[in-house]
């Protein structure tokens, strides 16, 4: 296969899969050594791909992100990619994926914010004959939402609304900066903070006028928790974003007298990867009419 995009729509992902004459998750170990070639990983230099099937027949693919002279915490995880692609696309759920390494703990526990996550079949490449092992060999003894939320409350890749309204007179016009602030708002009110309850979103423009948001996910373990701006330069990245220099602007909303705030964060992360990129940063209340 030559270098791929992101996301293979069902259609073609069943052609190919006929062509090689396998089952849709018999291909995806097959697309993981050209996805390797979409990673960023300019530290380690150690290339990660996860390569999934989601209900609909899409294959959606994730990279490892590493960002130049910041510490490797601030990294986003092929999973997390992938996940977060899976979100992109308002795919409900994942079925499988083949990685090209075994998950680490970080993403094992990520995968948990899943409805289903123990059901989720795996397949690390990098192993002798290769098989779908489902998470929960690989995380036998499970911390997750169950253990702190109620059971109706969504889960990541679930539909949520967290209310969340701009400040009066923000948004003027059909300029490119309500749009950006727009967006921003859009994806704070879809962000996974349900232990928190700080929800946030970020959006960022490059300099083709393009927007790309990315939304807060937290983990019940906390720390595997996904920043909005690395979820947004996710979208940068699968839509087909260049060099982060190419990012000009970036707007985060985040929720007024929240517990977690990102802005030191997000300050942080640009200023080493878009260094002239402008940061606007609007916290919001919670719309009470819809509560």
């Amino acid at each position: 296969m030559d270098r791929p995009g992101f996301i293979i729509e069902p259609a073609e992902a069943k052609s190919m899969a006929e062509a090689s004459s396998l089952t849709l998750t018999q291909l995806l170990p097959s697309l993981i050594t050209s996805a390797q070639t979409l990673a960023r990983p300019p530290i380690s230099n150690f290339r990660v791909a996860a390569v999934g099937l989601s209900q609909s027949g899409r294959i959606l693919i994730g990279v490892n992100v590493e960002f130049p002279c910041l510490p490797l915490h601030h990294s986003i995880h092929a999973e997390q990619f992938l996940l977060t692609n899976l979100s992109l696309n308002n795919e409900a759920n994942l079925q499988s994926f083949a990685v090209s390494a075994a998950p680490c703990g970080h993403c094992r526990q990520f995968l948990q914010e899943l409805r289903g996550a123990p059901d989720i079949q795996i397949i690390v490449t990098s192993e002798p004959n290769p098989k779908p092992t489902s998470l929960s060999r690989f995380l036998p003894h499970r911390f997750g939402p169950h253990d702190l939320l109620p059971q109706q409350t969504p889960l990541f890749l679930e539909p949520r609304n967290n209310r969340l309204t701009l400040p009066n007179g923000v948004c003027n016009g059909e300029t490119l900066d309500t749009k950006l602030k727009i967006a921003a708002l859009e994806a704070a009110n879809k962000s996974h903070a349900p232990y928190s309850d700080s929800p946030s979103g970020v959006a960022i423009v490059d300099c083709y006028r393009k927007i790309y948001k990315g939304s807060y996910v937290e983990s019940a373990a906390f720390n595997p928790s996904l920043g909005p701006l690395q979820a947004a330069v996710v979208v940068f990245i699968a839509g087909g974003g260049g060099e982060y220099d190419e990012i000009v602007g970036a707007v985060l909303v985040e929720k007024d007298g929240a517990v977690v705030r990102q802005e030191g964060t997000v300050r942080l992360l640009l200023n080493a990867i878009s260094p002239k990129c402008v940061l606007q940063t609007f916290l919001c209340s919670v719309d009470q009419s819809s509560v």
